[in-house]
């Protein structure tokens, strides 16, 4: 169990979370001292303000915390930091108690492996209920995305990306295989292999397989540049230093695979990783190069800064070979994306509407925010190319998004259920519960849909 929580509740302060609306009526109920002392220290209860409440000896008897809206459970996400080290129970409707719990753990995060923590989080008792695995298993996996996320190239290259795979598929009883360097080329896999030919770590393509064959098939693939450099065209310097976190899409992925292992939900699970560094060297891949992928379709190389979408085509055309239920790709693919939604929302497309609206209404439901945009295919003519199939990257500024996740469209049958994440990954600043550095985008609501969809397939 995280630190940050307990099941043992003596001694734990209840955290009275209240609005200003509620806060005349349950002041009139309380005693005298508890008055005095509000009123001495100028108390104002507002959003995201709190009051340290005392007994006659000075002890902390209870904590008082304003909200705007008892459903935003987000509010409640510095007060594992900003609170006296001690152990806190919610006193909030029962309903609310999970979400509540899971923004407290998430704000209770500190990047711990170069730095000695700030200081100890508070705790909070997690009530013994059906919500209590479900607590444990999502904080605890956006811990090891965020994590993932946060250490450099130098501790997380591809060689160390894959170990981390390796080891969480032992850990969780799944399978794993890895086709390395040149031998991508001897399977039929050159995109992935030609983005990554340049570094002196070698490029790679993971496969996890976790479940029963016999149930429904979902393959989950996942953006794994472990350091983007731009290639030969090269990126400034102020657009490489967070490209650490180029990888986070296959950090997202396998944080997915945890949640549904730990949840054991009835699916039969592949995750598909496409491990590089675009780096530069005198063999890296030029502007202009021709790079037949996987699935026949030839490439013209318009940007080397545009290769996510090259390792993202292969793997999504190995991933739509066993014709999956559904197909879920998550990468930090365009900047384009960011200028459209902001860092704060995950931009989705899809080639289902009835998919695509489940999907976000999960979203508003954890508070989990999605926005999607079209797969106009209208702008597919940006992506011509006059000597092969398609181009990698718009000629143009316009809808760099639509237009990468057009790119990818091409990889993927009209009738395979197919959701393309374009994600941020990354907290520019602190806000509760969103710690600064990387970030878990969507999984919770991509979680919530699954488990929703295939437990009510299969009667649980």
């Amino acid at each position: 169990m995280l630190k940050c929580f307990t099941t043992n509740t003596q001694k734990a302060i209840p955290i009275k979370v209240i609005t200003p609306i509620d806060f005349p009526a349950w002041l009139k109920k309380q005693n005298a001292m508890t008055k005095n002392w509000l009123t001495s220290s100028g108390f104002q209860l507002t959003a995201g303000k709190f009051s340290l409440l005392p007994d006659a000896a000075g002890n902390i008897t209870q904590v008082l915390f304003g909200t705007d809206d008892i459903k935003n459970f987000w509010s409640i996400g510095n007060l594992p930091v900003i609170l006296p080290e001690g152990k806190y129970i919610f006193d909030i409707p029962e309903e609310y108690y999970a979400h509540y719990g899971i923004a407290f753990g998430l704000g209770a995060y500190q990047f711990t492996r170069y730095k000695k923590p700030l200081k100890g989080s508070a705790e909070l008792v997690l009530l013994k209920n059906d919500d209590f695995s479900f607590i444990e298993n999502t904080v605890e996996s956006i811990y090891w995305v965020r994590d993932l996320i946060n250490t450099p190239t130098d501790d997380m290259g591809p060689t160390e990306f894959a170990s981390a795979a390796v080891s969480f598929a032992k850990q969780y009883g799944a399978s794993i295989k890895q086709i390395v360097g040149d031998d991508l080329l001897k399977k039929n896999f050159p995109c992935i292999h030609t983005v990554g030919r340049a570094s002196d770590d070698e490029p790679r393509l993971l496969d996890l397989r976790w479940g029963n064959p016999k149930h429904p098939k979902v393959t989950l693939v996942g953006k794994g540049v472990c350091f983007d450099t731009g290639g030969l065209d090269i990126k400034p310097s102020s657009s490489m230093l967070l490209m650490k976190k180029d990888m986070a899409g296959a950090a997202h992925v396998l944080g997915l695979a945890r949640m549904v292992i730990e949840a054991t939900l009835p699916i039969s699970l592949r995750v598909l990783i496409p491990v590089v560094e675009n780096a530069i060297s005198g063999n890296a891949f030029r502007p202009g190069d021709i790079i037949t992928s996987r699935k026949g379709i030839t490439i013209e190389i318009g940007n080397t800064d545009a290769e996510g979408r090259l390792v993202l085509a292969d793997a999504l055309t190995e991933a739509v070979s066993e014709k999956p239920d559904l197909v879920i790709d998550i990468s930090t693919l365009t900047g384009a994306a960011r200028v459209a939604v902001g860092t704060d929302i995950s931009l989705m497309f899809s080639n289902q509407d009835d998919l695509a609206l489940n999907v976000i209404r999960h979203g508003d439901q954890q508070q989990d925010p999605i926005c999607r945009l079209p797969l106009f295919a209208g702008y597919r003519e940006a992506l011509n190319s006059s000597i092969a199939d398609i181009n990698n990257a718009a000629m143009d500024s316009y809808a760099g998004a639509i237009t990468a996740a057009l790119f990818l469209k091409e990889f993927v049958p009209n009738d395979i259920p197919w959701l393309h994440f374009d994600i941020m990954a990354w907290n520019l600043k602190s806000k509760p519960g969103h710690p600064q550095g990387g970030e878990a985008m969507g999984l919770r609501a991509l979680f919530s849909y699954l488990r929703e969809r295939y437990s009510r397939q299969n009667g649980c």
